[in-house]
């Protein structure tokens, strides 16, 4: 009976590995021997590697199998846990080097798997538009990643700039979560570190770069705006923004407010808010807001037969207050249909979240100015303004009424220089100054007669 005869690249798709790693196998005497025949060029008998292949220890990676060596002996066994233990410390695990280059693809699947479990959504959503909207768009073929150059980084920063999306101030930040996504590689042996280094060598996009365009500086909000919003807003949003506006809170801060993060019980007057996280805790350390009675009348009614791990400020409290300002405002008799409606409703769990995500709770803000501005004739319309803004007017208002020092302590910042950013007190001291400024080349006469 005639047995088959396979050339290396069949063995190859019968093991499920590169011809480079037979090759390799065959040199250390680890694969089947060849057969001798005419030409010099290498082949085995099929039932040699079905047999072989039958004997070892595999395990599969990302639809890959991973050859332990002949099963049953101590050294697959070693070799199976030293796998599942790369497995517990990570998802990912780097394949192993004989096998083909890691593509910019595998890099970038890789890396979204890794940050959707582990970075917060705000930054995991960033990194997913740079991925599918641009790197994968340009690269996302079997370029391997040790083939991504300084000037390939260079090309992709370019379609950002060409598709009008971003400012330069983004698309630097973009192109810096891409060199982030080749360092994390690096970390997990699937990109050699000297393409990392040489990937840093791309130097951010500076002011006035021709293409590109810059956003205007975040101004504070008047107070006078946030008061004829908030009319239209439901009393859950409208105590957030009083509260932000009052603390100079970032707006993370207040949707993410539980109510065992409150403490009542310290009996001097004050209620202390001790936030799970805070942005620069690792300079500043553990942060207390201090809340006196403007802030704990805002408070109060939303820490009532509640659970510590519940939101203060909960989206489902704001749907039902407006549905009950609906219902209050309706000018006809409930039918029947609506109330089963109703019923129906109430027996189900909400669809709403227990917290504020970033997105809703400036989407609130959006939806109550349109609401307003859809009620005011058009010399009354309330201007566009977003949460973050009410953190630069209580920055401003400290700094005006009180002193440097105590504008830092109220953001919380390591540095006056970072309070300064978000104040526009020096401003108004620069305009009081421009009021009272005199020419001191002109005479007293005719600066009186000016």
């Amino acid at each position: 009976m005639t047995q088959r005869i396979v050339f290396i690249k069949e063995a190859a798709e019968m093991a499920g590995v590169s011809p480079t790693t037979i090759d390799r196998w065959r040199k250390m005497n680890l694969f089947p021997p060849t057969i001798s025949m005419k030409g010099g060029k290498r082949r085995w008998l099929a039932s040699d590697i079905e047999t072989f292949l039958a004997s070892q220890a595999v395990v599969y990676s990302n639809g890959r199998p991973r050859y332990l060596g002949r099963h049953g002996l101590p050294e697959s066994w070693t070799a199976y846990h030293r796998f599942c233990a790369e497995m517990r410390a990570s998802p990912v695990v780097s394949p192993p080097s004989e096998e083909k280059h890691v593509t910019v693809r595998e890099l970038t699947a890789a890396f979204l798997d890794y940050a959707k479990a582990n970075i917060d959504p705000i930054r995991y959503g960033h990194c997913r538009v740079v991925v599918l909207d641009f790197l994968d768009k340009l690269y996302g073929d079997s370029t391997p990643v040790d083939n991504f150059k300084p000037s390939c980084l260079a090309l992709v920063r370019q379609e950002m700039l060409q598709s009008g999306r971003y400012c330069r101030k983004t698309i630097n930040d973009h192109t810096r979560r891409i060199v982030a996504i080749f360092a994390w590689g690096v970390r997990y042996d699937l990109v050699q570190e000297t393409t990392w280094r040489a990937l840093k060598t791309v130097k951010s996009l500076p002011e006035g770069t021709p293409g590109t365009f810059d956003r205007d500086e975040r101004q504070p909000v008047p107070d006078d705006v946030v008061c004829r919003t908030l009319p239209f807003m439901p009393p859950t949003l409208r105590a957030m923004v009083q509260l932000q506006r009052i603390l100079g809170m970032r707006p993370n801060e207040i949707f993410n407010m539980r109510v065992g993060d409150i403490d009542t019980t310290r009996g001097n007057g004050l209620w202390y808010f001790v936030p799970g996280s805070y942005k620069t805790s690792r300079f500043v350390g553990k942060i207390v807001f201090p809340l006196g009675k403007p802030e704990q009348e805002l408070i109060a009614p939303y820490l009532e037969g509640k659970k510590p791990t519940e939101a203060v400020f909960s989206p489902r409290t704001a749907m039902a207050e407006r549905r009950a300002e609906k219902r209050a405002n309706r000018k006809t008799k409930v039918p029947p249909s609506q109330a089963a409606r109703d019923k129906e409703r109430a027996e189900k769990p909400s669809r709403y979240n227990e917290f504020y995500s970033r997105c809703a709770y400036r989407l609130a803000v959006i939806h109550a100015i349109a609401k307003g501005n859809k009620a005011l004739l058009d010399g009354e319309k309330i201007p566009h303004w977003f949460p973050y803004q009410l953190r630069h007017a209580a920055a401003t208002e400290a700094e005006l009424a009180h002193s440097d020092a105590e504008a830092q302590a109220l953001l919380g910042h390591r540095t006056v220089n970072m309070t300064k950013r978000y104040s526009k007190a020096q401003l108004a001291q620069r305009e009081a100054l421009a009021r009272n400024r005199r020419n001191p080349f002109e005479s007293e006469a005719e600066a009186s007669a000016r």
